[in-house]
């Protein structure tokens, strides 16, 4: 019942996550839009800038999706596992898709503070303040409908709305001084900042995505303190071959070898085993392979 009951969770926040994607998506696609030929009509970097990251996020917002959409399909003879880390693999694409955005705004700014061009800052401000609500919108119905803290690939989306929100931010601003000092360098200027910004968020979601890849131990559990509990099982002798990796957000899986003494009852202490597991470190796909002093099998490589 335990089981059901969280996999009917998983499920849940799945379809939550969908829902915000989707709408999240279809504002993100219509003001990109609207930035994109505001910015060509005002001639303003900050204003483009901010609808390329908008294309980006559209990107990732409907990448995100398709990789649910993929993550729920059965598992195959040769993937047994399923399609879960489509999603992950989604969240690694849209972290270089920023890196590769902010490189591209940040060679445009440069070549602009060597030739400023005049901005019309007026109508700037006002898509930007258009652009800005939007963003603001999606990040309000990713965070209320999906799970932003511990889905790598919702986070991976929901930081390209961010971003998009920051470079609306940075567009008003350079309006302002622009509409009030003339200067425009503050266009370019406030485009570096904003890529700077998308930068670190970028970071942190390629850093995540790559340690789940890389079988990483999810960061939620404490290995040492999870050995100790296996260890402090009556008739535990050792615990070795010790495995634990996520497959995908909210999916942790954990294996290891429970070697007992030869007198203890080995479906006590198995019992023992997944039932502590699930209940003090939320685990609940684990494989657990007991064995007495009779047992010899080869060298570990892992």
């Amino acid at each position: 019942m335990a089981h059901s009951h969280d996999h009917g969770h998983f499920e849940e926040l799945r379809e939550g996550n969908k829902k915000g994607l989707l709408i999240a998506f279809s504002i993100t696609t219509f003001i990109m839009l609207l930035e994109f030929f505001g910015g060509l009509l005002t001639n303003s970097l900050a204003l483009l800038a901010d609808s390329g990251h908008m294309l980006s996020d559209a990107s990732s917002l409907l990448l995100s999706l398709v990789a649910i959409w993929f993550a729920t399909k059965k598992a195959s003879d040769n993937k047994t596992y399923g399609f879960y880390r489509f999603e992950i693999l989604a969240a690694l694409f849209n972290g270089v898709t920023l890196f590769v955005i902010s490189g591209f705004i940040l060679v445009e700014a440069y070549e602009r503070f060597l030739e400023p061009p005049t901005v019309a800052s007026g109508t700037m401000m006002g898509i930007a303040v258009i652009g800005l609500l939007a963003n603001l919108l999606s990040a309000w119905f990713l965070m209320r409908k999906g799970d932003v803290k511990d889905n790598v690939n919702l986070r991976s989306a929901y930081l390209h709305v961010i971003g998009d929100a920051l470079g609306s931010v940075g567009a008003i601003a350079a309006g302002v001084v622009m509409l009030v000092f003339d200067w425009y360098l503050a266009d370019p200027l406030i485009s570096v900042l904003v890529s700077l910004l998308i930068l670190k968020s970028a970071w942190g979601i390629l850093k995540q995505s790559v340690h789940i890849l890389m079988e990483g131990a999810p960061s939620a559990v404490d290995t040492g303190e999870l050995k100790a509990s296996l260890q402090s099982i009556d008739g535990v002798i050792d615990v070795h071959d010790f495995h634990l990796w996520t497959i995908t957000s909210g999916l942790d899986s954990f294996s290891c070898h429970l070697t007992i003494r030869d007198e203890a009852d080995e479906q006590l202490v198995l019992q023992k085993a997944i039932e502590l597991i699930q209940k003090k470190h939320q685990i609940n796909h684990s494989t657990i392979q007991v064995e007495k002093s009779g047992l010899c099998h080869g060298e570990l490589l892992v």
